[in-house]
């Protein structure tokens, strides 16, 4: 079976067709709750302390100390936490996105161990900036406890090792998340992650440079 072919395949092509899923601004249902708080809450909340991160990094002078070794593990974390967030934006979850997600949680919090082991030998780690890591070491654990609270049916089937041949394929949601809300959110991604970190690596890269030319 050629990949242009597949059933995976074939479901993505189809993936904006479905309706949207609703989330009412006034429900009590205790579903709609957890997930207008997953959506509004949790996600957005990574934003701020993922500006208020690199701030305390450049106020430091990370270009200076620990430069480009620390600014690739940032960049290694912010992947860590960014497909699992795509996944669950735009996938069906299922028993194959909850073991990626989790898989991901701890990679994540073994890599925030190894970045705050080299920071702390090059530069200054502040209480501030140590209480902001607190808040993204946290934040996936969080996102992937509301999810689960969402989906416990796949819980138990991730936990029975998934028998159904789609619980271990990546499959678009049967009603995706509003485009809007969608492009909200990737605009945030870009602006408060993706755009800082990456003048972040550039700043370093360029002072390694500059002390190469020395």
């Amino acid at each position: 079976m050629t990949l242009s072919r597949s059933p995976v395949t074939r479901a993505w092509r189809r993936w904006r067709r479905p309706r949207d899923l609703e989330v009412p601004r006034g429900a009590v249902d205790v579903e709609d709750a957890n997930r207008r708080f997953l959506m509004y809450g949790v996600m957005p909340l990574w934003f701020v302390p993922a500006v208020a991160d690199w701030l305390m990094h450049r106020r430091t002078r990370i270009e200076d100390t620990s430069g480009t070794k620390e600014s690739a593990i940032h960049a290694l974390m912010m992947t860590e936490a960014g497909v699992p967030v795509a996944m669950g934006l735009l996938a069906r979850v299922n028993p194959l996105v909850l073991s990626v997600m989790g898989g991901a949680a701890a990679a994540h919090g073994a890599t925030a161990l190894w970045d705050v082991s080299l920071a702390t030998g090059e530069r200054e780690v502040r209480p501030v900036e140590q209480h902001i890591h607190s808040f993204l070491e946290v934040l996936p654990l969080s996102a992937m406890a509301f999810t689960c609270c969402l989906h416990w049916d796949q819980v138990r089937a991730a936990l029975r090792g998934g028998e159904r041949p789609e619980d271990w394929k990546l499959l678009p949601k049967d009603n995706p998340l509003p485009a809007r809300y969608l492009a909200a959110i990737g605009l945030g991604i870009g602006a408060c992650v993706v755009l800082p970190y990456a003048e972040e690596m550039r700043r370093c890269l360029r002072a390694a440079k500059a002390r190469k030319a020395v």
